[in-house]
């Protein structure tokens, strides 16, 4: 019997593309060859880590909840108001575009920029708020939405077996949370999973904890995360008429513009040109000046808009319920509740093992879409859809 050791056309074209990024990439670059697993996988063909990271994170069911996930505006009826599944395809869109022309690794970009959100609960930002209160008061610490997205694609996804994600792809996840608090982030490359872990471990324990992701393509998603709302989110708030464009700080829109593209092109620009074959992103001063003035606008302007804050202590009451029902269930065993059929069915025993009676409630509501939610409430229990 005679054996071929020789490698096939697949193995060979996958060491031509690890080569080709020796040739093509920024020696700052995050290299496909050096992609870290907490379990190793030998990968016979063509698929490079990063590149099957971001398949694996595309083809989650997380990921598909997405498209029922509020971004800002909840319990608005308009098609054209930003939901997350078009942020994080934003994100990953203008955070590849940077990576481009710095010479990083685009298929580790769109992996962690694919899967930097997944951990939102319903009702964006005051929903994590809401699900962080219960959280401590079950003692399981604070809720932290990018701390849920390696939960889940780490812990939860696959029945509980996870994805086995790369380190730097996780990392970058983790890490994303920050925005423009620093006009210039330079990576902290010396990380195994053991600091990944205890990193997750101080964010639920302080949710004002920085954190450094260890790559530079995690800093150009970073950023971008930031790039791809700012202005997104003041044409949302025009359509809704809660803001006219006249009314933008005078000093950003002189250096930004005052359209989503303008400003969105004149910051990607900008972090090109300060961050080229340099180890670090960054914005110019002037830029961060006016992108800081233009973030603080939409906090007072949009974001604690009284307008848009009618349903809060409502949206509140209702998470408290539903945690306080599942909790409930869990402890009587109530094999009928939702959470058994709709979450817990064919859960991987090592998941249901080394999770607490809170941490499955809390992995179960942080999953929901915003109409599954409410779906879980009775009717006349319900807010109704803002009219503007």
């Amino acid at each position: 019997m005679i054996v071929n050791d020789e490698p096939g056309i697949p193995e060979m074209i996958q060491a031509a593309l690890n080569q080709r990024e020796t040739v093509y990439l920024s020696p700052l670059a995050a290299f496909s060859q050096k992609g870290i697993r907490r379990s190793p996988e030998a990968f016979p063909g063509y698929r490079q880590a990063f590149s099957m990271d971001a398949d694996r994170v595309l083809h989650s069911l997380a990921y598909t909840r997405y498209i029922d996930k509020t971004q800002v505006f909840y319990l608005v009826r308009n098609d054209h108001i930003t939901h997350r599944v078009l942020h994080v395809q934003l994100v990953s869109k203008i955070a590849r575009t940077i990576g481009r022309f710095l010479g990083l690794n685009e298929d580790l970009t769109e992996a962690v920029a694919l899967g930097h959100d997944i951990g939102h609960s319903p009702f964006g930002h005051e929903g994590e708020q809401f699900l962080s209160e219960l959280c401590r008061i079950a003692g399981i610490g604070h809720f932290c939405h990018n701390v849920q997205s390696v939960q889940f694609l780490d812990k939860v996804e696959r029945k509980g077996k996870g994805w086995n994600l790369c380190l730097q792809t996780l990392d970058g996840i983790l890490c994303h949370d920050g925005e423009v608090s620093e006009r210039i982030l330079q990576p902290e490359q010396q990380k195994d999973f053991a600091v990944l872990d205890n990193e997750i471990r101080e964010k639920k324990e302080n949710p004002l904890k920085k954190l450094i992701p260890m790559s530079m393509e995690g800093c150009a998603v970073r950023f971008s995360d930031t790039l791809a709302y700012i202005g997104r989110d003041i044409e949302d708030a025009i359509r809704l008429g809660l803001i006219r464009r006249e009314e933008l700080p005078r000093e950003s829109v002189r250096v930004l513009g005052n359209s989503n593209g303008q400003i969105v092109y004149n910051l990607v620009t900008d972090i090109i040109r300060n961050s080229f074959q340099e180890p670090f992103i960054a914005f110019g001063a002037e830029v961060f000046h006016a992108l800081s003035a233009l973030k603080k606008f939409n906090y007072e302007r949009i974001y604690l808009n009284p307008k848009i804050k009618k349903h809060t202590e409502t949206v509140r009451r209702l998470f408290q319920i539903l945690f306080s029902q599942y909790l409930e269930d869990i402890e009587k065993k109530n094999r009928d509740s939702v959470i058994f059929t709709g979450f817990l069915a064919d859960m991987s025993a090592n998941y249901t093992e080394t999770h607490s009676d809170a941490e499955i409630v809390r992995d179960f509501m942080a999953g929901m879409t915003d109409n599954y939610f409410l779906r879980q409430i009775p009717e006349e229990m319900r807010p109704d859809y803002y009219v503007f």
